[in-house]
């Protein structure tokens, strides 16, 4: 009986810590063995997904080879994923509201991912939470071996890893939580590399291949030669480098809307490198292929059509994402360095979306206004105007339309209310900021004042909402989903 019981208890044992199953090296997880997961390792980033999201289906190669790459390196960092649609039980108790959602678990506390979605971004970002911010290099092998796992490496070199130089290295890397970084004491190093004391080297596999830090060493000119340097001089947007571009300390893009079917790449970006140069750290040049349907809704937010490419426009992130288009769409050398230099000096004029007025804007009861008519119509101090700001793929839009029309039907003969409504993907104004679709304004008669309506869209709530001049309606806010009405694209999806 004894042994019949040890037998037992070693199948329980043995089924116990059965192997996690694995797919290129990333752990699939369900709720079974989440916490077996947590359990055996220190450190594992989860990947929440969905089969058919687009996002994690390009994250998937990506994230296998990171994972990959990290076994190779002898890492304690294990990759997992878990499928939301089938564990949904564990993707609401991490608070997955969209795909992918990673989260990291370092010693069962866990951290929100917020790196990029190439193989060395989860690396980097990875490595940098579970080490130190950054790695001794003792020998020239050693920082051809970090070169070659890595696209982007900042290595210092400093005699006297006490120094005041190498304290502020430390500082740099701990908050850089996107990069790589080594530090080098050893002379046969130094002699490798011809570097004195207190050299920064940013190594890369990408144009010129190296950048060397020549200015004072202090914590902010170091990020800001990290920042600059750490991206290619010019950049394609897609889904792997949106984060980089978007989330970096430059915020000031040029976009090239080119088109790779029609050979423009080769045309045009070689050309413009040395403009790309000349600003580099102050301007980001990015190229943004228009045969992509992922970006047609870039296309939409600046007014522009595939056929229009080869075209360029101007954004500032910081200043509500203002758009600035020059004067002549051709993309050549002389006429980039045009644009941006008077962008950078100050002398371009913001650049407004607007359609041409319809010659039958005002026949319906519904109102078309666009932005050369909008002041004349909304800002008419003698009527209660409300305006509808839509998107023309917006669900919720579409949902409103017949109850709007039939809105529009109850007040056709009113002599102070005129219902409007304008197509803010294609019409921009300098004083109305939208935030999502569809968003109701109440333009108060005699003053202007301008009412947000929050309240349940239909015919009896918008009706009272008009007719209490913009009282009724501004409690239901609160009770709202979050996620109700469609956001306006982030700046990570343009």
């Amino acid at each position: 009986m004894r042994v019949a019981g040890t037998f037992v208890l070693l199948c329980c044992l043995a089924l116990s810590f059965a192997e996690i199953e694995k797919e290129d090296e990333v752990l699939v997880i369900g709720k079974d063995n989440f916490e077996e997961a947590l359990k055996n390792h220190e450190y594992i980033l989860f990947e929440f997904y969905a089969p058919w999201c687009g996002h994690c289906k390009a994250l998937a190669p990506e994230y296998a080879k990171a994972a990959q790459k990290l076994k190779e390196q002898g890492s304690d960092v294990k990759l997992a994923k878990v499928d939301a649609t089938i564990e949904s039980d564990l993707a609401e108790k991490h608070g997955v509201r969209g795909y992918p959602t990673l989260k990291f678990y370092r010693k069962g506390a866990m951290i929100e991912y917020n790196g990029g979605r190439q193989a060395d971004d989860i690396i980097a970002w990875v490595t940098k939470k579970t080490g130190p911010p950054a790695k001794t290099l003792a020998s020239v092998d050693e920082v051809k071996a970090l070169r070659e796992a890595n696209s982007v490496v900042i290595v210092g070199f400093f005699k006297d890893p006490e120094s005041d130089g190498a304290k502020i290295f430390i500082d740099v890397a701990s908050a850089d939580d996107a990069h790589v970084f080594g530090i080098v004491s050893n002379e046969d190093v130094f002699a490798e590399y011809k570097k004195t004391d207190g050299a920064v080297i940013l190594f890369k596999d990408f144009d010129e291949g190296e950048a060397v830090f020549d200015d004072e060493l202090t914590s902010e000119k170091l990020q800001k030669f990290i920042t600059s340097n750490s991206l290619p001089i010019i950049v394609d947007f897609n889904q792997d480098t949106a984060q980089n571009i978007f989330g970096g300390e430059i915020k000031s893009h040029l976009l090239l809307f080119i088109s790779k079917e029609a050979g423009h790449f080769e045309k045009y970006v070689e050309s413009i490198k040395e403009s790309a140069k000349k600003f580099r750290g102050e301007v980001l040049f990015v190229t943004i292929n228009v045969d992509e349907n992922d970006h047609e809704r870039i296309l939409e937010f600046f007014g522009l059509k595939k056929d229009d490419a080869p075209d360029m426009r101007i954004i500032n992130l910081e200043q509500d994402m203002t758009k600035y288009k020059p004067e002549k769409p051709e993309l050549s050398a002389e006429n980039v360095l045009e644009f941006v230099t008077a962008f950078v000096d100050g002398k371009l004029k913001r650049h407004l979306l607007t359609q041409t007025l319809p010659e039958d804007w005002d026949k319906e009861p519904v109102k078309v206004l666009v932005g050369t008519n909008f002041a004349d119509v909304a800002m008419d101090k003698s009527k209660k105007v409300l305006v509808e700001f839509y998107a023309p793929w917006c669900g919720h839009c579409k949902q409103l339309i017949p109850i709007y029309e039939k809105l529009g039907e109850k007040f056709k003969d009113s002599d102070d209310v005129v219902i409007a409504k304008m197509d803010a993907t294609a019409n921009e104004l300098e004083e109305v900021k939208i935030n999502s679709f569809p968003t109701i304004i109440l333009y108060k008669k005699d003053t202007n004042e301008a009412v947000e309506y929050s309240g349940e869209r239909t015919l009896e709530g918008l009706s009272k909402f008009i007719e209490s001049d913009g009282t009724y309606g501004q409690s239901a806010k609160e009770t709202q989903e979050e996620d109700e009405d469609d956001d306006v694209p982030r700046k990570d999806e343009l």
